[in-house]
């Protein structure tokens, strides 16, 4: 496995600013507790990978930061998530998800136009004019490397586009509101390379001006793209720093057998 450090990517972590802590949390689905004592620190204008196996608790953990998990009923928590400082849990989910957008891990456009795709969060927010409207449009299409290719057809609808397109459309949809933090589930592991690629290139353009926190299986991914990498293990954090150390010199054995494909 090539998990080759691009140095040119990579920004050091220290003395940068936390936008998200996350103090001893833990969360329960019903009897079954899904992430334990969980405490961590997501850095301001960065690229934060989460990785590990399946059910490890790395995407219950990305989406509790915009309070996700207030649609599962029998979700209980304990512990603080604080974004920008504020317990997450003590502002309007809303009026948060505004502040920390989320990206999927299939592409969702609304059955809709490109344009009203794009413009569906700002229009929830208040009323905007026509030049507004079109400023907000262009500018997130440039930001998500689309507006090139959809310039001409902003009337047609979202659904029409390819699966690479259409991921490309959900971040523009994402950055519409002007977040502070973009969480990206999994979100090129439907993508074919070419569009892999892409959307590889977004994350790391967008994390020099947005917070940016990625759960991925794709242990290439994580060193190409993240400045610090986090390996979750049933619920547990069990290692966090930067990525160039983590890969290269982990201090935990379940890390490194990760890693190194000796897990079991």
């Amino acid at each position: 496995m090539d998990t080759t450090i691009n140095e040119d990517v990579h920004r050091s972590i220290e003395g940068v600013g936390s936008m998200i802590s996350i103090r001893d949390f833990n969360l329960w689905y019903g009897d079954f507790q899904a992430l334990k004592h969980i405490s961590l620190e997501i850095p301001e204008n960065r690229a934060t990978a989460f990785i590990g196996p399946s059910g490890c608790g790395k995407s219950t953990l990305l989406r509790t930061f915009n309070r996700m998990c207030d649609f599962v009923e029998t979700v209980r928590t304990e512990g603080t998530i604080a974004f920008a400082g504020e317990d997450i849990f003590q502002m309007d989910a809303n009026a948060l998800r505004v502040y920390v957008g989320m990206v999927f891990q299939h592409p969702n456009p609304f059955p809709m136009s490109i344009r009203d795709n794009v413009l569906y969060g700002p229009r929830r927010m208040g009323r905007m004019s026509r030049a507004e409207e079109d400023e907000v449009l262009e500018r997130c299409l440039t930001r998500a490397a689309l507006w090139d290719e959809v310039k001409d057809d902003l009337g047609k609808s979202g659904l029409g586009l390819s699966g690479g397109q259409q991921q490309r459309l959900c971040i523009a949809r994402a950055l519409a509101t002007d977040p502070s933090v973009l969480l990206m589930d999994e979100p090129t592991s439907a993508l074919d390379p070419i569009s892999t690629s892409m959307i590889e290139e977004l994350m790391m353009q967008l994390s020099e001006d947005h917070t940016v926190v990625v759960v991925t299986h794709n242990m290439e991914q994580a060193a190409r793209v993240a400045d610090k990498t986090c390996f979750f293990y049933l619920g547990e954090l069990i290692e966090a720093g930067p990525t160039k150390e983590l890969f290269s010199n982990p201090k935990e054995k379940l890390t490194n057998d990760y890693l190194t494909g000796r897990f079991s």
